[in-house]
């Protein structure tokens, strides 16, 4: 029997890159899964959804902006697969890439994929890949209580993870993932799957949440911190962690199946015709 996937995606005014997903998404050659679009409060994007009928899309409006992992929480509870993929409204998975995760899967709880990173320009709305960088590191459990190379988007799990352990807690807002993570990782079978399927979304304007550095970020890394006593944790610039030679001598293969070719929505054809 083929598993029930249901793909969570939180969204908040980011109409283009969400239509580039769902046209990722179209191009799934595992055809058995639906979308859980959670609008955050943000534009409507019924228009976007509806340019996609071949999907199987449950769409959800927040009346009010309730944050990005609380609408993460929100589109789990709604879900009516047996399992669960995450993925960011910006970020791309490649046709492959949910039959592939889904065979991973048999034998584990949660698995996860390595990614290649792309920054971009836009021109018409379009995102142009500029260059892109292979994020690809092996799975460490212990090192990653103080570097996590955990990127969520196109991670796989078992919903039923959810009744022993609650959902994301947003009292760690930026570090939601890196907690979860942590959490399964105590009770439960992770596999690291040694393919970058996942294009993630890295702008060059300064506005990637990971770009930020703030007093908030450090008190949700001191939260995250003190629930998992990790101890004192360096929070730097994302490339300069990377640079870290905990995290260097990490650095592990991946195959490569991304030919590079820009994702062009209906959106993009609809607009610029």
């Amino acid at each position: 029997m083929r598993p029930f996937v249901s793909v969570v995606v939180p969204t908040y005014n980011r109409l283009y890159p969400l239509a580039e997903l769902l046209e990722s998404l179209n191009r799934q050659t595992y055809r058995y899964f639906e979308v859980i679009v959670v609008n955050d409060g943000g534009e409507r994007v019924d228009d976007i959804v509806a340019l996609y009928p071949e999907l199987r899309v449950h769409l959800i409006h927040c009346r009010d902006n309730v944050g990005h992992v609380e609408a993460r929480n929100i589109g789990v509870k709604a879900a009516k697969g047996e399992l669960i993929m995450l993925c960011d409204d910006d970020d791309i998975l490649l046709p492959c890439h949910i039959e592939q995760m889904v065979a991973e899967i048999a034998d584990v709880d949660f698995v996860y994929s390595d990614v290649e990173i792309f920054h971009y320009r836009i021109e018409n709305g379009q995102r142009i890949p500029t260059d892109r960088f292979l994020f690809a590191y092996e799975y460490d459990r212990e090192a990653m209580r103080r570097f996590s190379t955990y990127v969520p988007s196109g991670s796989l799990y078992r919903k039923s993870i959810h009744d022993h352990l609650g959902y994301f807690d947003p009292n760690v807002h930026h570090y939601w993932d890196w907690d979860f993570f942590l959490r399964v990782s105590e009770a439960f079978r992770i596999k690291r799957v040694a393919v970058a399927s996942v294009l993630y979304a890295f702008s060059n304007d300064g506005d990637n949440l990971s770009r930020q550095m703030s007093e908030k970020r450090q008190m949700y890394l001191n939260r995250l911190s003190e629930k998992h006593g990790l101890g004192n944790l360096p929070m730097k610039n994302f490339w300069l962690l990377l640079d870290e030679p905990e995290v260097k001598k990490r650095r592990a293969k991946s195959k490569i199946v991304w030919d590079g070719t820009p994702i062009i929505s209906r959106l993009c054809r609809l607009k610029h015709v």
